[in-house]
């Protein structure tokens, strides 16, 4: 629970300095395009922050390796999904286009393990 609960923790208040960033730091300097690609990523970013604190809930649960998928997925979405919308409002670069489905599909990943966590929990 701690790992998961300190990385939920530093991921919202990475997702926090983002979006500030994001909203006065690249606002003169970014496309509209750039500019909403990198909210994107960071609502995204904190959408899964606040999903890995279910995750740290869950492992309070009992262990379960659903868990553990389940948080590495979040974090690797966010790396993935959120990195790469970051590059590409900060750099204007779309080098890294081709990863962000991945890190989408990484979040399905990872919902589907809350999930299947979920349904073995006692009613």
């Amino acid at each position: 629970m701690k790992l998961w609960l300190s990385i939920a923790a530093f991921s919202g208040f990475l997702a926090v300095a983002f979006g500030a960033f994001g909203a006065h730091g690249l606002a003169n300097r970014a496309s509209p395009e750039e500019l909403n690609a990198f909210e994107i990523g960071a609502r995204y970013h904190m959408y899964h922050a606040l999903a890995l604190l279910a995750v740290a809930w869950l492992a309070t649960q009992g262990d379960s390796a659903l868990v553990n998928m389940a948080g590495w997925a979040f974090v690797a979405g966010i790396l993935l999904f959120s990195g790469s919308l970051y590059v590409l409002g900060i750099t204007g670069s779309r080098a890294l286009v081709l990863v962000t489905p991945m890190g989408g599909v990484a979040f399905m990943i990872g919902w589907l393990c809350v999930l299947a966590r979920a349904l073995k929990l006692p009613a």
